[in-house]
């Protein structure tokens, strides 16, 4: 501990002489920016945020420079097994599983782990451990079947793997897939769990410091994390996010204009429930990094139970919750969500997909009057947050407002039929291009989507947006075509590509159509193959074999004898989207 303190000052000593020598030439940049931010320059709008700066650190040195502050405070606990791990343990482990991975596993700075795991404790451990050893990480969703998890660990040549003991065996049947074998790092969810057969345990690499030298940091325009989308179209693919990217969007979302916690101290500290998924952006880096950055108590739920979730409110009283709309929704119509549960909630936030004004309403019934209920957006691409609740923003009232542009941050709206129309007027909607430290590096192995993500370095989002007259921005609608089942993307490109290799099926599409609980759900349209009869409960226990349970066609099967097309072969999910509503009618 001392050791790990002595170094802890040199680097902060460091650091204080950079930001003094910076700090006069920052200020006057920082003034310069605040008043010329306030012009809309040929339709580029910049944030009227002053800009910061944004360290030349790694992700692990950022979130780990105030543990030492309370380095006994819980920095995260389980919900479900009281698992916990205070800030010290969290830096203690990682340090030791960053020398473990490169002494044990012979791993190199570049290399890839993959980590798949539900929310839980040792979670962060294994991401702060894997970026201290100057590794990238790929996050992977714990439901995925074999076949969905292969494809992942084969596009990015995965070294190690980082998994639940009960989940080895699907990790081993994954690596069968690819012909390949690579470590499996084995984590007990519970004290009493086995260790599974060629598995290592994790407690090895994390309870015993490994004597080896240190080495330079990377860059912290090196590529970290690896999480996987499917973009504006077609299958998911890897979005590279730097340790910049990162560490620029936890600074922008802790803008004290926008940020949602109260920075720990000795008598308190903030409870934040961990319910989005980890493997998903918004969950990695709005809830988790921001928060323990702060110093606030992460509380890990594994997945979204009814009960669990009321108990955990009932138990660990929160003050803030980040949430995605089928929770919101879930919380505002449940009678098990009692009133008094949500006593100590401050602020409600919504990310993941869009919320009407009626639905973040409606969850405002049941907190105090003073509390925000508010959405956000943001993609994988950009970190993932660009809009934020502000202090201004509910000064206002404007319920269904994504908020601000967070600061250092740039967007323009152009015509969705026409690109080069970039629009210049509030109140009129225009697909949304972004530009900001936030943005990611590109798509993994993917020059050629690279450029079509990009319009003279803007980043596309394939989303329709406006501003009103108060510079506060709306998300319509999404111009691509993913589907977003429970905040979770669904590429309708993977799905059409397993119902094509189904026997009886010649053809099929698949769109996302409204669903009560869901938000969308996907629905298929199939032609069969000649002297074929489709059965539709196969094609539905077909694809359930295959895909996660919110991939499943919630929206049902429709057989049909064509798929509109447009000349070139494309599906034109318009057209589709109107036979569907129609029929439904």
């Amino acid at each position: 501990l001392v050791v790990i303190e002595l170094c802890y000052s040199m680097f902060l000593a460091r650091k204080a002489i950079r930001s003094q020598t910076s700090k006069k030439n920052s200020l006057i940049k920082q003034q310069f920016t605040y008043l010329s931010s306030k012009r809309n320059i040929a339709g580029v709008i910049r944030s009227d945020f002053p800009d910061i700066d944004i360290p030349n650190t790694t992700i692990p040195e950022y979130i780990f420079e105030n543990f030492l502050t309370y380095p006994n405070k819980i920095a995260v606990e389980c919900s479900l097994t009281e698992k916990k791990f205070t800030f010290d343990e969290v830096l203690c482990k990682s340090r030791n599983l960053s020398g473990a991975l490169r002494q044990k596993l012979k791993l190199n700075p570049g290399d890839v782990v993959a980590v798949l795991l539900p929310n839980m404790p040792d979670y962060p451990i294994c991401v702060f451990g894997s970026l201290m050893a100057s590794l990238k990480v790929t996050t992977i969703n714990p439901i995925y079947t074999p076949t969905e998890i292969s494809v992942q660990l084969e596009d990015t040549n995965v070294k190690a793997l980082f998994t639940l003991m009960e989940h080895v065996p699907k990790a081993q049947a994954s690596m069968k897939l690819t012909h390949r074998r690579v470590p499996i790092i084995g984590i007990k969810m519970r004290e009493a769990d086995t260790v599974a057969e060629g598995a290592i345990d994790m407690r090895e690499f994390v309870n015993t410091k490994t004597d080896i030298q240190d080495f330079p940091s990377a860059d912290s325009n090196d590529t970290a994390l690896l999480f996987y989308s499917s973009g504006t179209t077609g299958l998911p693919k890897g979005v590279e996010l730097t340790h910049r990217n990162i560490i620029s969007n936890v600074m922008q979302s802790s803008d004290p204009r926008v940020r949602m916690f109260q920075e720990a101290t000795a008598e308190r500290q903030d409870v934040v429930p961990v319910i989005v998924p980890i493997f998903h952006i918004f969950g990695f880096s709005s809830v988790l990094l921001v928060h323990l950055h702060k110093m606030c108590k992460m509380v890990t739920m594994p997945k979204f139970d009814a009960h669990p979730f009321v108990e955990l409110l009932a138990r660990h009283q929160p003050h803030i919750l980040m949430l995605v709309p089928t929770i919101v929704n879930f919380m505002a119509k449940e009678p098990l969500v009692k009133k008094e549960y949500l006593e100590s909630v401050r602020f409600v936030l919504a990310g993941g997909g869009p919320l009407t004004a009626s639905d973040l309403e409606n969850l405002s019934h049941k907190v105090a009057n003073n509390v925000a209920v508010n959405q956000g957006y943001g993609l994988t691409e950009t970190s993932p947050a660009v809009f934020m609740p502000s202090i201004r923003t509910r000064k206002l009232g404007t319920r269904g407002s994504v908020g601000e542009l967070l600061s250092n941050t740039s967007v323009m709206l152009r015509k969705a039929d026409n690109s080069d129309i970039i629009i210049t007027s509030p109140n009129e909607p225009g697909e949304l291009f972004v530009k900001g430290p936030q943005v990611m590096k590109g798509y993994y192995n993917r020059p050629e989507e690279n450029k079509g993500a990009f319009l003279n370095g803007w980043f596309k989002t394939g989303d329709l947006a406006y501003y009103d007259e108060n510079k506060l921005f709306f998300v319509t609608e999404r111009l691509k075509e993913l589907i977003k089942v429970k905040g979770y993307q669904v590429s309708p490109a993977e799905l059409e590509g397993l119902l094509r290799e189904h026997p009886d099926v010649l053809e099929a599409a698949v769109l996302g159509v409204p669903h009560e609980r869901y938000g969308e759900a996907p629905t298929a349209y199939v032609i069969p193959r000649p002297n074929r009869n489709i059965n539709i409960d196969n094609i539905h226990m077909y694809i359930a074999e295959r895909a996660a349970n919110y991939k499943h066609l919630v929206g049902g099967i429709q057989i049909t004898d064509n798929i509109p097309k447009t000349a070139s072969g494309k599906i034109l999910r318009k057209e589709l989207r109107k036979k569907y509503m129609e029929e439904i009618s």
